[in-house]
């Protein structure tokens, strides 16, 4: 009998994180933009955590719930100015589990 080969996604992952959400100041902030750009617009495909999504009036929102702190996001938009990023307080954001 063999044993079937499971495929490992991140999301099997993340509920194992846990995050402490700090209220009314989250750490990233998208800036206002009428029409997203395309490093915007990627960020709701590959930001692992899943925090970036269109609204219905096809503009891109944040909920910093969640984030993992990657930096991806800095990587696409920060340099461009279409997002503020700080680190979070001290105490809360990420709290990985295993590191």
């Amino acid at each position: 009998m063999t044993n079937p080969v499971r495929i490992l996604r991140v999301e099997d992952k993340l509920y194992q994180n846990r995050y402490l959400v700090d209220s009314g100041r989250p750490h990233i902030n998208v800036r206002p933009h009428e029409q997203p750009s395309a490093n915007l617009l990627a960020l709701t495909r590959v930001c692992p955590a899943k925090c970036y999504e269109l609204n219905d009036k096809g503009q891109v929102e944040i909920t910093a719930d969640g984030c993992m702190e990657c930096g991806t996001c800095r990587i696409l938009c920060e340099t461009s100015g279409e997002i503020e990023w700080n680190y979070p307080r001290g105490g809360f954001g990420v709290l990985f589990k295993f590191g």
